[in-house]
């Protein structure tokens, strides 16, 4: 056996991988590209210098990440969603983020009926419409989530076409939305709330900038729930075919998640990163420069697709919001959390000066997290 094969070799080479991504991210010309697009992109360089084995050549190592990391890193995500905490959203927030979700599904159907994937050499495109309903509701654990259920990670070249599309529209959203509510306002003026009904408190903890010990013992625990709850959806799935592997393991992750020793466990979301780019690693390792290059309409379409999706939801959320008479700041925070995830609306929240927005845009992008893998699949079953 060559050495690139040895499963040793080949896992110090993912985890460098992934160490790669996370410090050329954090440079001037690379912060706008992204780990997750990087270690893909980085991995399938290596793969296609034969520094790593390909798809060709998949070693069982290979295996084992889609199988058990893939999943352990969507159950360690799901983790931070507090569903008892959705309430210090308000109202207000909720119903426009509820609104951004029913658009996106809207522009989702609409793309792929305009666009007609499935007669351009897309053969998954209702599993696609899926994927990309469930990123444009709640963030990327959704992508990925409905992917594994559908093996669509498998199809490295179309995984870094669909993650390449995908990144782009977003980073253009996330710009849009920074300028939005400033031009809006100025067009539309809306009268400004003095207070929004959850604020965070000034001295109180930054919920982006927490910094936690991770402990031996927090992490035995984790990787302990998390290993038990994968045994309980294999199994459960294996019992009962007709409900999705990946249903149940998102059900096992929120009702742990709302438990109080739980939420007490520190490194579930260092956990998550980790294993989500050691996986998209993977991914890039089972991608064909080659057959990318070849399969470059394929990615135009993709390309296409998503724009129509966002552009769907851009219009409908803030053409009713408008009627509405929306604050205009809420309505970018909402769109961001549906868009960009809880993270991204956390952030726009403070990058637009409007800090008491922060804590309402972070729980609406976690309620995404927790809905957008239903709704997802939702989409396929609809068009399949």
């Amino acid at each position: 056996m060559p050495f690139t094969s040895d499963p040793l070799y080949v896992s110090t080479v993912l985890l460098l991988l992934v160490a790669f991504a996370e410090w050329v991210s954090a440079r001037r010309y690379f912060r706008y590209v992204g780990s997750a697009l990087t270690v893909i992109i980085a991995g399938a360089i290596l793969a296609n210098v034969r520094l790593i084995p390909t798809a060709s050549n998949a070693p069982p190592l290979y295996d084992g990440i889609f199988n058990y990391v893939a999943p352990l890193a969507i159950f360690f995500l799901l983790l931070d969603v507090r569903l008892r905490d959705l309430r210090k959203a308000g109202v207000t927030m909720l119903l426009i983020f509820a609104l951004g979700a029913a658009a996106t599904v809207a522009g989702s159907l609409l793309g792929y009926y305009l666009i007609a994937p499935q007669t351009r050499g897309i053969e998954s495109a209702p599993i696609l419409a899926g994927m990309f309903t469930g990123t444009y509701i709640g963030g990327s654990v959704n992508l990925n989530a409905i992917a594994l259920q559908y093996g669509v990670t498998k199809d490295g070249t179309l995984f870094a076409a669909l993650n390449a599309a995908d990144n782009i529209v977003t980073t253009v959203w996330v710009v849009a939305t920074l300028l939005l509510p400033r031009l809006l306002q100025r067009w539309f003026p809306r009268q400004i709330p003095a207070a929004a009904a959850a604020t965070i408190a000034p001295g109180a903890a930054d919920p982006l900038e927490v910094k936690q010990t991770i402990k031996v013992f927090d992490l035995a625990l984790l990787l302990s729930l998390g290993t038990g709850s994968l045994f309980v959806a294999h199994s459960i799935s294996h019992f009962l075919p007709a409900v999705p592997f990946v249903l149940v393991l998102t059900t096992v992750a929120l009702l742990l998640a709302q438990a109080p020793p739980v939420q007490r466990l520190h490194g579930a979301r260092t956990l998550g990163y980790l294993t989500v780019l050691l996986f998209l690693a993977v991914v890039g390792a089972y991608c064909d420069i080659g057959a990318l290059i070849a399969n470059g309409a394929i990615a135009g379409v993709l390309l296409a697709w998503v724009s129509i999706i966002v552009t769907v939801h851009a219009l409908l959320l803030f053409g009713i919001s408008g009627v509405l008479k929306q604050d205009w700041a809420i309505v970018a925070v909402a769109s961001n959390a549906n868009i960009g995830g809880a993270t991204t609306a956390g952030v726009l929240a403070t990058a637009i000066g409007r800090d008491e927005l922060r804590l309402p845009g972070i729980l609406a992008g976690s309620l995404g997290t927790a809905l957008g893998t239903y709704a997802g699949i939702l989409v396929v079953h609809l068009l399949r």
